[in-house]
């Protein structure tokens, strides 16, 4: 969220130097727009701070976005304008020397950081965190796993404000071709220049404001970090640079009202505006434009009012550490969390402020010798080579972060030990004793390793077999016996997708085919299913998309699991749910499928920890009995109750999870849960057999009698 580019456009002029009141601006500092990146980088650290009268501070980064786009195009139009062509080796090498040593500096400082204080399990995440963000791809990393369900329980990582200066220099690399191809285009038909350009521009703005605008209502959490919602941010500021000699033809006074109006628009977008709304979209066009105005208000006269308060010499200091600052002030919000938890609004004010210190000493000491240093200045190659070793250099110190976690327990696999019971076998083996599973705090060894638990998950994910939150459009995946004669589906959300791999296995024992229709964070229900308080609408649509197939398609049998236990009844446009509210939906969901003579059979919901398992397990492997906890069903009651309401079967596990009620980290030498309440792949295959048979036992008694009886 920072403008990567300064206000100074060559050639350079002293900070200090005073514009002669009443005239037009014509040298190359504009104090204005350093006071602009101050306000910006103000909005972004007191929203990053916890500040809740400031919600709408992210706008910061629209406004970066918009003075990035005016002072790079200000450059390469001036020097067209002077040399008749644009030194693509020259500007590269400029912001080679501008941008990647502090970035560099502050990508390592990253990397310490998470390996001191961030979760032992998410070194290897951010690791590569780190490495996207060296070489600026890190934005649609972020894009990806915004809608990854698999990801939702990763910390915020320690680069995710890098992702802004991914997209700038996207930016960078690309605007100067497209700004060469309209200089060829002009020459060749002898067009003028700027107005050329402004033709370019509209070509790049208008599609590109109206993918934005699609993008964030069709797909919001992708929205807010890819590159190609965001170009029409950087073009507006573009076509303001294009048409600066126009913008100094405007009177004082339409430039006094243009500079007001912007004033007062960045204030609304601060103020009112908040995370809850859909951005960038055309939401994000009031911080855009008000930025545009206030930069036109600066071009038309010097001395006009807000231009002057923009001016002031403290807005100026500020504006000129604000790349800086705003590559460190992440770090020790991060740092904060990681070490006392939730902030407080008091406490993220007060580590903003610190980060102050390495702003200005990164400014002072990194920043400007390399950016000034006579040797690079004069060798675009040297300055080139040293950008690019420096963002390797902090490539490779993410890259040491995805080393493999080293446990205090590396022991051979409990699976190649056939005198160990392995995972749920150890219950088995012994029920009686396997209350007691809980007390042990050691482990021969630990399969998966706490590491890697997130990632001990079904193909299924892999497959594209689980439909994202935005999505609103059924997937449907087979495994089993792809050629059997009987269909069983699964359906429900991530908590029934996690039983594919055991109910894969009994399709291909039995001669099943199963098919698979599941969603993230969507129960199967007739209830409107609610999301962060709000109607998940993708869901309801797609719970009646999927029934709607389920009816068509007559499987002999459908296992449903979830793990929301509330809902609002369906139609009430209620944002609070009850447990009423789920209960009444599944029972009518589930009537709709018996009535058609298809079997329903309830999976109980799992046991679900306060905390991340895996992580207890990594900090804690000589003392595993720490990380166990008691079982409570909320969900499973509901299905309970639901099932024995229409007279659905009902499958419960409860006992081979969470034996006596509580509920160990690792059974068997295996670890149990990999994310949030979700069960490894490892440990859900070990409970195949006993799958297999509760599902023969649940279903006797209904008319899929005759499937399982095979």
């Amino acid at each position: 969220m920072t403008a990567t580019s300064t206000a100074h456009v060559e050639p350079l002029t002293p900070q200090g130097s005073e514009v002669t009141p009443g005239k037009h601006r014509s040298t190359a500092f504009r104090p204005d727009i350093e006071g602009l990146r101050a306000v910006a980088i103000g909005l972004v650290l007191i929203y990053h701070a916890g500040v809740d009268w400031v919600p709408g501070g992210f706008v910061g980064v629209d406004v970066f976005f918009v003075i990035s786009g005016f002072l790079i195009t200000s450059l390469l139009v001036r020097e067209i304008e002077r040399t008749g062509k644009v030194a693509l080796a020259q500007f590269y090498a400029r912001r080679a020397r501008r941008l990647l040593p502090a970035a560099a500096l502050v990508l390592v400082a990253a990397a310490v950081l998470t390996w001191w204080l961030l979760p032992l399990t998410q070194r290897r995440v951010f690791g590569l965190d780190i490495v996207s963000a060296a070489f600026y791809v890190v934005n649609w990393r972020l894009a990806d796993r915004s809608v990854d369900y698999l990801a939702e329980d990763v910390a915020a990582s320690p680069v995710q404000h890098f992702w802004s200066l991914a997209v700038e220099e996207q930016f960078y690399i690309v605007w100067p071709l497209l700004i060469i191809v309209g200089l060829l285009v002009a020459r060749r038909f002898r067009l003028p220049l700027r107005p050329t350009l402004g033709v370019a521009l509209g070509l790049v703005v208008v599609p590109t404001l109206g993918w934005s605008i699609h993008q964030t209502a069709t797909s919001p959490t992708t929205a807010f970090f890819v590159t190609t919602t965001r170009l029409w941010e950087l073009g507006i500021g573009a076509a303001v640079a294009v048409a600066s000699l126009w913008w100094k033809t405007l009177s004082r006074r339409v430039a006094a009202a243009l500079g007001v109006l912007g004033a007062l628009g960045l204030a609304y977008s601060g103020f009112l505006i908040d995370a809850g709304d859909p951005w960038p979209g055309s939401l994000a066009l009031v911080p855009v434009l008000s930025t545009a105005a206030l930069i036109v208000a600066g071009v038309s006269a010097a001395d006009t009012g807000v231009s002057r308060v923009l001016a002031w010499r403290p807005f100026v200091w500020v504006g000129g550490i604000s790349y800086s600052l705003y590559l460190w002030h992440w770090l020790f919000v991060v740092g904060g969390t990681a070490y006392y938890g939730e902030l407080g609004a008091k406490r993220g004010l007060v580590l903003v402020a610190l980060s102050f210190i390495p702003a200005w000493l990164s400014h002072r000491f990194v920043e400007n010798p390399v950016r000034f240093s006579p040797r690079l200045t004069r060798s675009n190659g040297l300055s080139l080579s040293l950008g690019g070793n420096l963002s390797l250099a902090a490539a490779i110190a993410g890259l040491v972060l995805c080393l493999p976690l080293v446990t205090t327990n590396p022991g051979p696999s409990a699976s190649t030990d056939p005198t160990k019971p392995f995972g749920a076998a150890a219950i088995l083996a012994d029920p009686a004793g396997a209350k007691e599973l809980w007390k042990v705090d050691t482990a021969t060894s630990i399969t998966p390793s706490p590491d890697q638990a997130t990632a001990d998950v079904p193909d299924a994910y892999d497959k594209g077999c689980q439909v994202s939150q935005d999505s609103s459009t059924p997937v449907e995946c087979v495994y089993g016996d792809e050629n059997g004669t009987e269909t069983v589906a699964l359906v429900g959300d991530s908590k029934a997708l996690q039983w594919i791999t055991a109910l894969d296995a009994i399709g291909k024992d039995r001669g099943w085919r199963i098919i698979t229709h599941t969603k993230s964070a969507c129960a199967f229900t007739a209830a409107d299913v609610l999301k962060d308080g709000k109607p998940y609408d993708a869901c309801n649509e797609w719970n009646d998309a999927v029934t709607s197939i389920l009816l068509e398609e007559k499987p002999s049998l459908v296992v449903t699991s979830q793990n929301a236990s509330k809902a609002a009844p369906a139609g009430s446009g209620s944002s609070s749910g009850t447990s009423d509210g789920m209960l009444s939906g599944l029972e009518e969901r589930w009537t709709q499928l018996q009535d058609a003579g298809i079997t329903v059979a309830a999976l109980t919901n799992n046991a679900s920890p306060g905390d991340e398992v895996y992580e207890c397990v990594a900090q804690h492997a000589d003392q595993l009995s720490t990380c166990a906890f008691e079982a409570a069903y909320p969900t499973g009651k509901v299905q309970r109750a639901a099932a024995e309401s229409v007279g659905a079967a009902v499958l419960d596990l409860a006992d081979v999870i969470c034996p006596g009620g509580m509920c160990p980290a690792v059974i068997g030498d295996v670890l149990v849960y990999r994310q949030g309440s979700h069960l490894t792949q490892t440990y859900v295959s070990t409970l195949t057999g006993t799958l297999d048979a509760r599902l023969v036992e649940a279903v006797a008694a209904t008319p899929a009698a005759a499937l399982v009886a095979g």
